[in-house]
C-alpha cells in the first residue's frame, strides 16, 4: 500500500439535497453500474477512511449562476469542520456577471481551485467566457474541469487542446483520465501538453488493465492523480483497480498522493520534478 492515499475528485452536498442531487447525476449518465453512497461530508469521510484514504479535495458543480456563492460557502464550511482532511476547490459558472469577483471570493474562502463541468453547465470548453475563467486562474489556481463523453462535445478533446495551447501556464486537470469514454483519444491529443493533469476518477472500472496502462503511460505517472467521483463508486474498489495494475511503488505513491500534494500544496506534498 501507498503512504498514503488522497482522493482528488469528490462531490458533496448539504445534507437536506444530497439524495436528490446525487439521484439527477446518476441520471445523467444514465445510472451507474454501481451503488452509491448518499452524497455527504460526513459519509464522504466515514467510506474513505475506511478505503484507507486520509484526505479529499472536495466540490460541488453550480447549475445556475445564483447558485455560485452559497455552493462555496458550503464548501468552505464543510472544509473548516473536517478538521484538516479535506481541502475544497470552488464553483463558477459562465452566466456569472462578475469573474474576477467570484474568483476573489473563492480565494477569501480559502478554496484552492476552481470545478467546471461543460457537459452539466452545457458550455463549450473553450467557449470565449470559459476563456476568460482560464485567463483568470492562469498562474493563480488550479482548474478541475470534466473531460470527454462520447455523447457530448462540450469537453472534447480538440476544444481541450485549444484551452491548454492558449494558456501554458494554467493547470488543468482533466478529470476522468481526460477524456471519459475516449480515453486513448484524450490522451493522445493532451498528454503532449506539460500543463494538463488527469484524475482517475469515473475510468478504472471501464478500462481494461492494458488499456488503463497504456493511458497512464501516456501522460506519464507524475501527470495522474487517484479520484474516486465520491458518491458514485465504491473508494476500496477504486483503490484496489489502481492497485492491481502493476505500477511501480513509485508510480503508485505519485498517483495516489504525491501529485495531488504538489498540486494544492499540501502538508507532505514533494516539489519534485514531473516524470
Amino acid at each position: 500500500m501507498p503512504q498514503k492515499i488522497i482522493d482528488a475528485h469528490c462531490h458533496i452536498y448539504p445534507e437536506k439535497i444530497a439524495e436528490r442531487a446525487v439521484q439527477s447525476v446518476d441520471a445523467f449518465y444514465d445510472h451507474l453500474p454501481c451503488p452509491h453512497w448518499n452524497g455527504t461530508a460526513g459519509e464522504l469521510v466515514r467510506t474513505g477512511r475506511e478505503a484507507g484514504i486520509s484526505h479529499f479535495i472536495v466540490f460541488s458543480v453550480a447549475t445556475s449562476a445564483h447558485q455560485v456563492s452559497s455552493i462555496n460557502h458550503f464548501i468552505a464550511r464543510a472544509v473548516a469542520d473536517s478538521d484538516g482532511c479535506m481541502t475544497g476547490l470552488g464553483a463558477m459558472h459562465l452566466e456569472s456577471d462578475d469573474f474576477a469577483r467570484d474568483l476573489a471570493e473563492i480565494e477569501e474562502l480559502g478554496l484552492k481551485g476552481v470545478k467546471l463541468h461543460p457537459d452539466i453547465q452545457k458550455f463549450d470548453a473553450d467557449d470565449p467566457r470559459a476563456m476568460e475563467i482560464y485567463r483568470l486562474c492562469e498562474g493563480r489556481m488550479p482548474i478541475v474541469i470534466h473531460a470527454g463523453d462520447h455523447r457530448y462535445a462540450y469537453s472534447s478533446p480538440e476544444k481541450l487542446e485549444h484551452v491548454l495551447r492558449t494558456f501554458p501556464g494554467l493547470q488543468l486537470v482533466c478529470a476522468h483520465m481526460g477524456g471519459w469514454s475516449i480515453w486513448e483519444e484524450a490522451a493522445r491529443r493532451l498528454a503532449p501538453y506539460p500543463n494538463v493533469l488527469v484524475d482517475c476518477s469515473s475510468s478504472l472500472y471501464w478500462l481494461s488493465r492494458d488499456t488503463a496502462r497504456r493511458v497512464i503511460d501516456m501522460y506519464g505517472a507524475g501527470r495522474v492523480l487517484f479520484g474516486t467521483d465520491y458518491p458514485f463508486w465504491p473508494q476500496k474498489a477504486e483503490v484496489d483497480k489502481l492497485m492491481q495494475l502493476g505500477l511501480s511503488q513509485e508510480a503508485l505513491e505519485d498517483i495516489f498522493w504525491r501529485n495531488c500534494a504538489r498540486l494544492y500544496h499540501l502538508n507532505g506534498g514533494e516539489d519534485r520534478d514531473e516524470r
